[in-house]
């Protein structure tokens, strides 16, 4: 996907479905310093206990800066085509951890020269363990800038879709549910991909993800309310057989969907509007155009 690094990490943009990284211990070990030097800070003083706070605060700032670029960045990794992240968050990160390794400092008795000290070596450390944003784009051959955004376009409404989806079951804490609702997941990321590799006819693949995702995701958002208030095991039971049509009837059309012939995908469609529309799920014409 070609995109000014979207999704929920970047400013302005929609959420998105991200990778998350294998390891994201080290990340939020970077949340403990922080704590430990406000708890450092009481009964110091007052100077020391506003410097602490500012200082945990600015060290937070940069654990939660790191773990979001780090997400980012996986994302950026798992896609043929992208463009570098908007914000550099890992560099901002680095930088606001040495800031706040110089306000800790600065609460002893290092003095100004030895607590800027402090600060550079805490953002080379940083620097050095965890690594700078990706600086360049990522692009495929055979397609220009504006055809790459609009396959951005297209990935990012569909991804949006499928954060819904599994954020509304995942509050039900059902495992099996949410293990069916990932499976599911993985026919659309199939598709999404698909799209990202071979995007030749983009309007038909949008209205096709639209449609397809943007049903899915109405239906979860209905069982899901209704499943919160009550276990209705009848409803459970339609919502699943829901899933199981979805993907019977159109993983199997993910290469046609990206075919000169229009005419199939478009009956389809119209199958799968029907079979939502019996679930009473009406949807937005104008997202699926």
């Amino acid at each position: 996907m070609a995109q000014r690094f979207g999704g929920k990490f970047s400013p302005g943009a929609r959420d998105a479905a991200v990778p998350v990284p294998r390891s994201s211990l080290a990340p939020n070990l970077l949340f403990l310093p922080p704590i430990v030097l406000v708890f450092a800070s009481l009964g110091a003083g007052p100077q020391a206990l506003v410097l602490g706070l500012i200082g945990g605060a600015v060290l937070t700032l940069g654990a939660w800066l790191l773990r979001e670029g780090i997400k980012a960045e996986a994302a950026y990794d798992a896609r043929k085509v992208a463009r570098r992240p908007a914000l550099p968050r890992k560099i901002l990160a680095a930088a606001l951890t040495g800031l706040g390794a110089a306000i800790a400092a600065f609460t002893g008795d290092t003095g100004v020269v030895g607590s800027v000290l402090y600060g550079i070596a805490a953002s080379g450390l940083h620097v050095a363990a965890f690594g700078i944003d990706p600086m360049v784009d990522k692009q495929m051959e055979g397609i220009d800038t504006r055809q790459q955004d609009r396959v951005a376009r297209v990935v990012d409404e569909a991804e949006t879709y499928l954060d819904v989806i599994a954020g509304q079951i995942d509050t039900l804490g059902d495992r099996q549910l949410k293990r069916r609702a990932a499976d599911f997941q993985g026919i659309a990321q199939k598709m999404i991909r698909t799209v990202e590799e071979d995007p030749r006819d983009l309007t038909a693949a949008r209205k096709f993800l639209g449609v397809y995702l943007m049903g899915a995701r109405d239906a979860t958002v209905k069982f899901v309310d209704l499943y919160r208030r009550q276990k209705d095991d009848d409803a459970r039971t339609k919502y699943l057989a829901l899933l199981d049509d979805l993907e019977q009837n159109f993983a199997s059309k993910t290469d046609k969907m990206l075919l000169d012939d229009r005419s199939d995908m478009d009956i389809e469609i119209n199958v799968l509007r029907d079979r939502l529309q019996r679930e009473g799920v009406r949807l937005n014409e104008r997202g699926t155009e």
